[in-house]
This record gives structure tokens, sequence and C-alpha cells, in this order.
């Protein structure tokens, strides 16, 4: 399969995935108690989530400084506040797109190549993925109980027992195999391991390490806020703070799965809530909101960075 393939591929499929998954979700809902839902909702806390959810793009824009300082470059904030939100607004139509267009933007009105701009983006990416791992850690050590307890009402304990030991067993050799890796996909995963702490060890000899911490967990809270504020809105969901981390944590897979969670995003916060007996309208009616609220502000906010971008930097260099 040559490149062009890929390329299409890696687009269309999780549009595709996107398009099942909605009229799956569509199908299967009482639609009727869905529009009941969504009269309902008390739009007064969707607002207080977007605005955690907008205090956020902005910290991650000031967050950017600190990593281009160290290479001798000082961006307007406004011109990076522009880049963030043009860069989630492309990544909902082309996966991963977006933090192309973040570099281009930097390159086109702040004379930043564009190899040392997406250099720190993706090192940005990768105190992303260290902030959800701790998260799950988080949400695994709180809910150990509650997990165990599902669990066991699945499987039997001789079977858990088994499970656990096949699945230590299973990571040693996989990791064995990732070590040797010459090609294919076990060399991608050796190579995501060391970009991963190459990343955290280039964070942790920053200058300003401290302050680019305190932003990425300020980003992290924000967005667990922006799913909690929502919460309330919804008539009859009530959500355990379990419940609330194991939904963000289900929703932030499903937004990798298909672009910009579409589909995937509402099925996968209703499953995460009813593994906690939440109804299940009041919880689909949820995860419709929350995801229409996320998408609705990309779309407006990265379409108006899209016009304003140029004007602003007409007029500054004016």
């Amino acid at each position: 399969m040559n490149s062009t393939c890929k390329k299409i591929l890696k687009t269309t499929l999780p549009l595709l995935l996107g398009g099942i998954l909605v009229w799956y979700s569509l199908a299967r809902m009482d639609q009727e108690k869905m529009f009941f839902h969504l009269r309902n909702a008390n739009y007064a806390w969707i607002f207080l989530g977007l605005f955690f959810g907008v205090l956020s793009h902005l910290s991650r824009a000031y967050r950017w400084k600190f990593m281009l300082a160290p290479l001798g470059y000082k961006p307007k904030f406004t011109n990076s506040v522009l880049a963030v939100l043009i860069g989630y607004f492309v990544n909902l139509a082309i996966p991963r797109a977006g933090e192309v267009s973040r570099a281009t933007v930097m390159v086109n009105y702040e004379n930043i190549p564009f190899e040392k701009g997406f250099g720190t983006i993706v090192a940005e990416r990768i105190a992303d993925v260290m902030m959800m791992f701790l998260i799950i850690g988080i949400t695994l050590f709180f809910q150990f109980d509650f997990i165990l307890t599902l669990i066991s009402n699945s499987f039997e304990p001789l079977k858990i027992g088994l499970i656990f030991i096949g699945v230590i067993i299973g990571i040693i050799i996989f990791s064995s195999f990732v070590k040797k890796a010459k090609l294919g996909f076990l060399l991608k995963i050796k190579n995501f391991v060391v970009s991963l702490t190459e990343g955290v060890t280039s964070i942790l000899k920053m200058k300003k390490k401290w302050a680019f911490i305190f932003h990425t967990i300020f980003i992290w809270t924000m967005y667990v806020a922006m799913f909690w504020a929502t919460i309330p809105a919804i008539q009859g969901l009530e959500v355990p703070v379990g419940g609330i981390l194991v939904g963000f944590i289900a929703g932030g897979f499903s937004i990798a799965a298909t672009n910009g969670g579409i589909g995937s995003y509402p099925l996968a916060v209703t499953g995460a809530f009813l593994l906690f007996n939440l109804p299940e309208s009041p919880s689909e009616a949820f995860g419709w909101i929350m995801w229409s609220a996320q998408t609705l502000m990309i779309v407006v906010f990265g379409g108006l960075a899209f016009l304003v971008l140029p004007i602003y930097n007409k007029k500054k260099n004016v």
C-alpha cells in the first residue's frame, strides 16, 4: 500500500467509523426522552463548562512560550492562542493535522522554523499523555474497590488470578520483544517509549519547568472541570466522583478513536456511566450535549481564528 492510500485511509476511516457510530447511537436511543432532556437542560451549567474549556485553551497557548523561549523565540500571545484554536479546528477534519497547521501558523506569522515549532508541540503532547496516565492512576487508586467488585462479579476468583498472571507474563514477554525490535509495529512502540522518556527529561531540564508543569496541571484540571460542570445541566443525573473520572477517561480515549470523538464520545461516556448504575437516557443526553458543546466551541472559535489571524497580523505589521 503506497503512502497516498495510507493518508486517505487515515483520514476517511475515522470519519466513516464516526458516522457508523452516530447512526448506531441514534438508532438505539429513545429519541423522545433525548429531546426531553435537551429541551429541559440547564444551559447555564453548559456555558460554565465551556468557560473552563476556554481557560484550558488560553493556558495551552501560554504554556507554549515555555517551550519556545529556550529556542530563542517569543511569539505574540494572541498568535499562540489563534494557532492553538486553528489546530483544534483542523483536527476535527483530519486527525493529527492540527499539530501541523499549528506549527505552520508560527512559520507564517512568527518566523519560527516548522521543525522547531512542531518539535515543541510533540513535547507538549508527551506531557499531555503523562497527565492522562496520571488521571488513570488516580482513578484506579480511588476506585480500586469498585473496579475489583466489578471484575469479581464478572469473573470467578480463580479466573481473575489466572488473567492477572497471564497479563504480567504477557507484558514481560512483549517488553522483551519491544526492546529488541528493529522494524515494524514493535519498533514504533519502542520509539514512542523512547520519545516519551526524552520528552519528560527535556521538560524537567527546562528553565521554567515549574511554570510549565503548573500550566499542564491547570489545563487538565480545566478539562475535568468542564466535564464535571456540564453534568448538572441534565435533570436526573447525579454522578459520583468515580463516575466523573471514569467517564472523563472513556471520553478522552474516544476522541482518539474518531475525529473529535464524533459518534464514539457519547457512547463511551454512556457506557462508563452505566457501570455506576446511572440511568441510561440522561447519560446519553449528557454524552451528546458534552460532545456537541465541545465541538461547537472548537468550530466557532477555530473558524473565527482563521478570520482574525491575518487581520490581526496585518494591523500589527502596520
